[in-house]
């Protein structure tokens, strides 16, 4: 039964129904939750440490619930979306409703979309991983499989990474970095791939091409079906997603590095080069992307059975809080710079 509070997760794409229904002051529903209600509840629920034992883990890997938790949001979001792309079409909308709405919806592209996509994208099946290029498809992210499974887990905690943030370096600049440069780095792991099979770049086995191609005909299919005001929201939403995950990727790797070894490759990923939060809410409803750190020590692991390490970096808020407090550089660089002092001198 205590399994049954990742139900909870489903409160995010319900506000943005609620935001699109109701329209007015509920227009900005999910933003309501997700930067007001979480970070509050956050203050005063304290987070657990606790992990599962060898049993419990088993039991939790051969349960089928915990997927299933995961492939309902594919249809969730899409549902979402069109309700979205339909209301925007034929309702007028003073010029907030339209705001909170793209704003909820964008939320959710993020939530739904790329953070459930995440998970996905590292499991092994051939439909598990369809499902989670379909949902980075919302953002127009879909490069996002290959470079973050090849590209970030990789080189994470070090400046050839360009999804771990620097210290000292402000949100803002590393929004143009971590863009541009893991887009690129995509199209270059990409082409790795093909030359060593011995195929052409200029090719429909670069899934690079394929992706852009299906993001053109996804706008083309909105424009079509809906509206052209409908496309151009949906390319908004989708960046506000994407800025999103950015956002998470700025909180996550903060200052954290790897050493270099003698050899001039970088020391072996350990839980300590993640930020980790063990804040209860945000990890119900960001399905444990909150415990970070045993993500990225073993890329694989379900979220269901992620563990606490005590030599983790901890944040000390959680995720929404952070993400808010990252958006203040200011702010950001007074709390987290002493912090990282605190843990790279540990």
């Amino acid at each position: 039964m205590r399994d049954l509070k990742y139900l909870l997760a489903y409160l995010a794409p319900a506000t943005a129904i609620i935001a699109i229904h109701f329209g007015g002051v509920w227009s900005f529903a999910t933003l309501y939750l997700a930067y007001m209600i979480v970070p509050l509840l956050e203050l005063v629920m304290p987070g657990t440490t606790s992990n599962f034992d060898e049993v419990e883990e088993e039991d939790r890997l051969k349960s089928r619930f915990f997927d299933a938790l995961l492939w309902l949001n594919l249809p969730l979001l899409y549902f979402i979306l069109g309700y979205y792309f339909y209301t925007i079409s034929t309702e007028t909308l003073l010029w907030y409703e339209l705001l909170g709405m793209t704003m909820s919806v964008g939320v959710i592209c993020a939530a739904l979309g790329i953070n459930v996509a995440h998970e996905l994208g590292h499991r092994n099946t051939w439909y598990e991983r369809m499902m989670s290029k379909t949902l980075l498809l919302s953002c127009f992210y879909m490069h996002f499989i290959i470079e973050h499974n090849l590209g970030h887990h990789k080189h994470v905690a070090t400046d050839e990474d360009p999804a771990s943030s620097r210290l000292g370096e402000t949100i803002y600049a590393f929004f143009i970095r971590s863009v541009r440069d893991s887009y690129r780095s995509a199209w270059d792991i990409e082409h790795t791939r093909l030359k060593r099979a011995g195929i052409a770049k200029l090719s429909w086995q670069n899934e690079m091409i394929r992706f852009q191609m299906i993001q053109v005909l996804y706008f083309l299919a909105i424009g079509l079906v809906f509206s052209w005001k409908a496309a151009l929201f949906a390319v908004i939403v989708g960046v506000i997603g994407f800025l999103m995950l950015e956002t998470i990727n700025y909180v996550e790797h903060y200052g954290l590095r790897r050493k270099k070894l003698a050899s001039g490759r970088y020391e072996k990923v350990q839980p300590h080069h993640s930020w980790n939060s063990n804040h209860a809410v945000g990890r119900i409803l960001l399905y444990e992307l909150t415990r970070h750190s045993d993500h990225h020590f073993k890329a694989n692991r379900k979220y269901q059975v992620l563990r606490h390490f005590d030599e983790s970096p901890q944040m000390p808020y959680g995720y929404p809080a952070a993400m808010m407090m990252a958006w203040l550089p200011p702010l950001w660089f007074k709390v987290m710079n002493k912090e990282v002092a605190k843990y790279s001198n540990a």
